[in-house]
């Protein structure tokens, strides 16, 4: 775990909806997950300086805020992560894009399509299942992209749309996901809950979430979005009495927080 990686993880699933925290309370999260105050300021500080995150002060209280971009960002994961998706229509959402060209920012483009839930099918060319069409038109405006969108039905074998998606390496994830053991000290807890959903937000990447009609026989996605719900709840009650020494706002952690 990095620790601008972590700080976006901390800002998920602890400062949602206020999308702000104090930087007390993310140096304690943070050194409690073994990072130094030093590397946090600087974490932060980097972080600030790329656009991701603002600095506040109330009185003699620092925060720091998600930009509007990032906040997006969160939302789309919590979206994933803990809202159920509503029943497929059976059409798929294909977009045939118009650039970018430079090669980073076609890199970080993909990622955030895979996030959404899309899979590539060739250089330009992205297939989605129940994917949301208002947040790939806000997506495509953040990169000032064109692009042209169609939606229809497939007329082939479900195993010709799977190919855009790798679902092989999303199960390997997902066998690694989970700890042998819940632990039980509200610190040992709150350590187990961060890394899971951390580890958790990056499967995302790789799965997804088809609708259940398209996956093949037994894939291990479902079974493992089920008991990160369990384990989520079980160490969230567990960490409660840690949290509760921090001013968050913790009503993220409701199961049913979206």
């Amino acid at each position: 775990m990095r620790a601008r990686s972590t700080l976006f993880t901390l800002f998920l699933e602890y400062a949602y909806p206020e999308r702000q925290a104090r930087v007390r309370d993310l140096v304690a999260m943070m050194e409690a997950l073994g990072f130094s105050e030093a590397a946090v300021r600087a974490a932060l500080s980097r972080s600030a300086k790329r656009g991701w995150v603002v600095p506040e002060r109330v009185g003699r209280t620092t925060y720091y805020a998600l930009s509007d971009r990032v906040y997006w960002q969160v939302r789309q994961v919590r979206r994933r992560l803990y809202e159920a998706p509503p029943p497929w229509d059976g059409r798929f959402l294909l977009v045939l894009l118009e650039g970018p060209r430079e090669r980073g920012e076609r890199e970080r483009f993909r990622r955030e399509m895979a996030l959404l839930g899309y899979g590539n099918l060739q250089s330009g060319v992205y297939l989605g299942a129940g994917v949301d069409l208002e947040a790939t038109r806000e997506l495509l405006s953040f990169y000032g992209l064109s692009a042209t969108l169609f939606q229809g039905a497939h007329l082939g074998a479900k195993e010709e749309v799977l190919r855009a998606f790798p679902l092989e390496q999303a199960e390997a994830q997902y066998q690694a996901l989970f700890p042998q053991e819940v632990p039980q000290g509200p610190l040992s807890a709150f350590q187990a809950l961060t890394r899971l959903v951390h580890a958790m937000r990056k499967v995302l990447f790789l799965d997804p979430l088809l609708p259940p009609e398209l996956l093949p026989p037994g894939y291990a996605g479902l079974a493992a979005r089920r008991e990160f719900q369990r384990l989520r709840e079980a160490l969230y009650q567990r960490a409660e009495p840690f949290l509760k020494e921090l001013a968050l706002p913790l009503s993220a952690l409701s199961p049913k927080a979206g």
